[in-house]
């Protein structure tokens, strides 16, 4: 371990006893708790530098140690790196400072020649350079992020006021994004800070960057978190959905520190200075409008070139962060409510007064809805086991056949319309008496089960038979099941219609005759 430098206040008064008080080196390091050694060595510079007690009593502690100390310079013959690239190398995941220091040892080595006789530094002296360069940038810059790793997401503070005629109705909400190595930013409007708009301006974000990182790490606004938790935040299902979606996490960040997010508060602060600042004379009459005006001052930023480090916020992203991030999703998100529920005993779940088929082996167990715009989705322990689309009508039905018990499944097929095309299939009379035995009925489902009763005569009797005795019945001015029934048990059907003409009585000595009843 080297030695510590020596405390230039015990200097000064080592120099004043050997200079003004002529005391030998052995005495001043005895009186003073130091070496003799270190006594020699510092005489010995203040020897070299023509430096008596009187220059020196004149001098401070800094300017002393200047004169004593001179700090050697880097020699010409050294070839210097290019400490920016060699920072932003180290965002890519896998990369480290060996590496990057024989890749530097290995470019120094091409380039030697008779005219350029460069050499590289040391290992130690190459790591401790990039310690003092990395020092010198902001404390931001000082976080470690890997590659794609992170998507920092915030709300400014500020707002834009929409105004319509001279009258405000509200404000605009500008919602900022950041990525975690390149600082890529994205910035949008919404109408409030609801959970809606939360993740909806996230999905903007995810499209606007064409991928998505591995984290998404929000502060911990109360439309996101359930249970703020220092060490175990609890999001709402939504957010969880919204995760599984994309296939990525979201951690927020701990309450009330920001400097577990700098990325995007760094980005808060250009969005408020670079476009918000520019936009406060305008007028503007919806979140659209602000969004059209935000849309090529944030191109122009995420352009502006770094003061002290290589390229853009643009270029670092397509170089570094892009190629990293994971493809998006074929379906876009939706907003999807959550509700749990139980089964009833007629193999249906309820929905804003609608009700919904589920398969009946779940009677009676607690499920939950995922309800989307257009859909509504039924989950058992994670899986779906029924999906609808979405009905507005109050106290409707919408059912899957397949989803009720065996002997349900039958009488869900019984429609009117149905049992009229089974009875077109035997005949005209046919299909005429199974509407006329519908519609006598003050509901249709009264006369199903004599419609089903007349159609399975055909099994029976055959189609023929059964045709023939409805066009019987007709001209006989009924339509009931158990008159066509009796009329194919007797066989009346059957019977073929007389070519005989009309009848008349033959003569007979007991027959009286008209003329008896003048």
């Amino acid at each position: 371990m080297p030695a510590l430098r020596i405390n230039m206040r015990k200097l000064k008064d080592a120099l004043r006893l050997k200079f003004e008080g002529g005391q030998s080196h052995q005495q001043i390091a005895r009186a003073l708790g130091i070496s003799k050694g270190v006594v020699t060595k510092y005489v010995g510079l203040a020897v070299a530098a023509a430096l008596d007690w009187n220059t020196i009593s004149l001098m401070d502690e800094a300017t002393l140690e200047r004169r004593l100390l001179a700090y050697p310079r880097p020699s010409d013959s050294y070839a210097q790196p290019d400490y920016g690239r060699i920072h932003r190398e180290l965002a890519r995941k896998g990369v480290t400072l060996t590496l990057l220091w024989e890749e530097y040892c290995a470019e120094v080595g091409d380039e030697h020649s008779a005219d350029n006789p460069v050499k590289p530094w040391r290992y130690s002296q190459f790591c401790e350079n990039y310690r003092q360069f990395a020092n010198s940038l902001k404390r931001s810059m000082r976080q470690v992020h890997r590659a794609g790793e992170k998507l920092f997401i915030d709300y400014a503070g500020p707002t834009i006021a929409l105004v319509a005629g001279s009258q405000e109705v509200g404000r605009a909400n500008i919602f900022v994004a950041a990525m975690g190595v390149s600082g890529y930013c994205f910035a949008c409007a919404t109408p409030a800070q609801t959970a809606r708009d939360w993740l909806g301006a996230t999905a903007q974000a995810l499209s606007f960057y064409g991928g998505v990182p591995q984290l998404i790490v929000p502060d911990n606004p109360r439309a996101l978190v359930t249970v703020a938790d220092r060490y175990e935040p609890v999001l709402t299902e939504t957010v969880q959905d919204f995760a599984r979606h994309y296939g990525c996490s979201v951690l927020p960040a701990r309450a009330y520190h920001p400097q577990d997010k700098p990325k995007v508060e760094l980005s808060v602060l250009l969005v408020e200075r670079w476009i918000l600042a520019r936009l406060r004379k305008l007028q503007f009459a919806s979140v659209a409008e602000v969004n059209d005006a935000i849309s090529p001052l944030l191109q122009w930023l995420n352009l502006r070139a770094f003061q002290k480090l290589p390229g853009s916020r643009c270029s670092v992203f397509a170089e570094i962060d892009a190629p990293t991030l994971k493809a998006l999703p074929m379906q876009p998100w939706e907003w999807a409510d959550f509700k749990t529920v139980r089964v009833q005993m007629d193999s249906r779940v309820e929905w804003e007064g609608h009700r919904y088929s589920v398969p009946n082996a779940l009677i009676g167990q607690v499920l939950e809805l995922r309800v989307t715009a257009h859909a509504l989705e039924v989950l058992h322990r994670g899986n779906r086991v029924a999906s609808h689309m979405r009905s507005a009508e109050k106290g409707g039905y919408t059912t899957v056949t397949e989803h009720l018990p065996e002997r349900h499944q039958h009488h869900a097929q019984w429609t009117p319309e149905r049992l009229v095309a089974w009875g077109e299939r035997i005949g005209v009379a046919c299909a005429a008496t199974v509407q006329k035995m519908l519609e006598r009925q003050p509901h249709p489902e009264h006369a199903y089960r004599a419609c089903l009763g007349l159609l399975s005569l055909s099994k029976r009797y055959g189609d023929a038979r059964l045709e023939a005795a409805c066009t019987l019945a007709w001209s006989l001015g009924t339509c009931k099941y158990t008159h066509i029934r009796d009329i194919l048990l007797n066989r009346r059907d059957l019977l073929q219609a007389s070519a005989t003409p009309e009848w008349t009585s033959p003569a007979h000595a007991h027959v009286r005759g008209a003329d008896y009843y003048q």
